[in-house]
């Protein structure tokens, strides 16, 4: 059963305003962020995926402004795949104040790397890896491991993977990961959905076709015990118990019988669990990020701005604040003609919250 009844739709939108603005919190002129993260401090952590040549740092500490390569420049350099970063995606704080790296190990989106694919537990008391966790085994050549959530009472991680559409769960006492619903709608692009970003119809130059892109933005909600998930290319915001992923006894049928549709939404990338049991998404074509709370029947854009452009991850502050990067993905050579239609610097951004997680930003 649905908590959202009737499906809610982008078009009825209640946009909340209070005249602050968004504020910047980095720029990068050529590097292109993904995933933000931020510690119970306040220490803000970013990625960069191996897109393009011009990459250099993988994963970084913004710190006056500025990345510094983290949790060392060793860790970023050139090296053997399964104990470098290869092609980071995303940055996760868990509720524990630890920091999850997640490496899909896939540069340019063009096939996995060897031993590659893992994801890095750091200490950010010491600023040391102190697990590494191989996926190999879980993400065949054409996958991509794309965003992350841990569960720190059960010690479990879900993993949402774009390339091919598919959910991972990992058991973090021992390594061991499953790939799962990867046969079913859920993780999967929708066909009947083009993304319109910047005012026109994104084509991928390669491929010839509209972008397919799988399962992508997820959300943990610890208190209910869901887990909500989303492909990109695609209006369905589905969910799932944690305690159905983690039953090693149900049947292929029987856990795809426990997956929950929610609401339709605009095609998101990011999302985020807020602390009132509110789900947040990016919204890519309308440079916007909304929220549904439970029970409701309104789809509440909280921000809108240009500066937005094609809002990508989200972490709360511990102020909380919400963070999100642009990662302008609708300016890659993929989408235009091979050449990089970027003009302005990628940029992570900081929205206050007032009281009750009302927004704090203004719209432009």
């Amino acid at each position: 059963m649905s908590i959202f009844s009737p499906f809610v739709s982008l078009l009825a939108v209640a946009a909340l305003s209070s005249g602050e603005d968004l504020q910047e919190v980095a720029s990068f002129p050529d590097q292109q962020v993904t995933g933000v993260a931020v510690s119970k401090t306040g220490r803000v952590f970013v990625n960069f995926p191996k897109w393009s040549d011009d990459h250099t740092i993988s994963v970084a500490e913004i710190v006056d402004g500025k990345p510094v390569p983290f949790p060392n420049a060793e860790w970023n350099s050139a090296g053997p795949a399964s104990t470098h970063f290869v092609c980071v995606q995303s940055v996760h704080v868990d509720a524990n104040d630890f920091l999850w790296i997640l490496d899909p190990a896939s540069p340019k989106m063009q096939g996995v790397v060897k031993d590659g694919p893992k994801l890095v537990k750091v200490d950010l008391s010491t600023n040391t890896a102190v697990h590494i966790i191989p996926l190999s085994r879980v993400a065949p050549e054409k996958s991509y491991l794309n965003d992350v959530r841990v569960d720190t009472a059960r010690n479990v991680a879900f993993i949402t993977e774009s390339g091919l559409g598919s959910m991972i769960t990992v058991d973090l006492n021992n390594g061991t990961a499953r790939r799962i619903l990867d046969a079913h709608e859920s993780t999967k692009a929708e066909k009947d959905v083009n993304l319109n970003v910047d005012g026109r119809e994104l084509r991928d130059e390669q491929k010839k076709t509209a972008p397919q892109i799988h399962a992508d933005g997820i959300a943990f909600d610890a208190q209910s015990g869901y887990l909500y998930y989303h492909a990109l290319t695609g209006r369905t915001l589905y969910r799932i118990k944690t305690e159905f992923l983690l039953d090693t006894k149900l049947s292929t049928a029987d856990l795809e019988a426990k997956v929950e549709k929610v609401a339709e939404t605009g095609p998101p990338d990011g999302m985020l669990e807020g602390p009132e049991g509110a789900i947040y998404l990016t919204s890519i074509e309308d440079n916007s990020i909304v929220r549904l709370k439970p029970g409701s029947s309104n789809v509440e854009r909280i921000v809108q701005d240009k500066r937005l452009s094609w809002p990508d991850s989200l972490a709360w502050g511990p102020d909380g604040a919400l963070y999100v990067t642009a990662s302008q993905i609708q300016n890659m050579p993929r989408f235009n003609g091979g050449k990089s239609a970027r003009t302005a610097p990628y940029g992570v951004y900081k929205l206050p919250m007032r009281a009750g997680s009302e927004a704090a930003a203004g719209s432009r």
